[in-house]
């Protein structure tokens, strides 16, 4: 069964652009149709916030904090989400391109319908996360830590996953074609993925040594 294709965000009918000495990050803020465009939020924290049809372009939101969140139809284009750590958080009907998102931790959040284009996502950490939808497209994750996740039918795409942990994560239905595969853990998780005939070579010295088999 082919994954399911996430579905765009809803764009607004009008855009207004975000003040920071309005606009700023803040606990139960409801802020909608808002374009933050090159803005330093940097460090910031909200709790129970909500995001609604919002673009954020060029956009520094490195180092904050994110407690129970949600972006719903939001665009997030070459912006910063380096070492912002959200939990029990959520996208959906989100697209992510040409962004930093080093370090990024969601843990015990929700993707659904989220495509991850062009991104450096590399020591990210989405542990416990929910993945419904989601596509990643030309990212470098390498050691990124998807551990516990369900990531059944989440389609990757020449995406490096150099050294990405899976352990106890679930990958049915799941599509990686393209990809660097090159000392992953928790290969076993990978039952009932889809995996491209050129990763297969990587793949089996990962097996390999996953079983203390010697391959010569």
């Amino acid at each position: 069964m082919a994954p399911s294709a996430p579905a765009r965000p809803r764009p607004p009918r009008s855009l207004e652009l975000a003040i920071v000495e309005e606009d700023d990050l803040r606990d139960e803020g409801a802020y909608v149709a808002l374009g933050y465009y090159d803005l330093d939020l940097t460090g910031r924290s909200a709790k129970g916030a909500e995001f609604n049809q919002c673009r954020f372009n060029r956009t520094d939101l490195s180092g904050g904090s994110f407690v129970k969140v949600s972006l719903t139809d939001c665009l997030v284009e070459q912006s910063n989400l380096a070492n912002l750590r959200g939990d029990q958080s959520s996208l959906v009907r989100v697209a992510l391109k040409g962004s930093r998102l080093t370090g990024l931790q969601w843990l015990d959040g929700l993707f659904r319908d989220v495509t991850v284009r062009e991104c450096r996502a590399d020591l990210t950490v989405f542990r416990a996360a929910q993945f419904r939808a989601v596509v990643f497209e030309d990212c470098n994750l390498t050691g990124a830590d998807f551990t516990g996740a369900d990531l059944s039918g989440t389609v990757f795409t020449r995406c490096d996953l150099t050294g990405a942990q899976f352990s106890g994560a679930k990958l049915d239905g799941a599509r990686l074609t393209g990809c660097t595969l090159a000392g992953i853990g928790g290969v076993a998780a990978l039952a009932g993925a889809t995996i491209g005939t050129e990763d297969l070579v990587a793949l089996a010295h990962v097996l390999a040594a996953a079983l203390e088999i010697t391959v010569e």
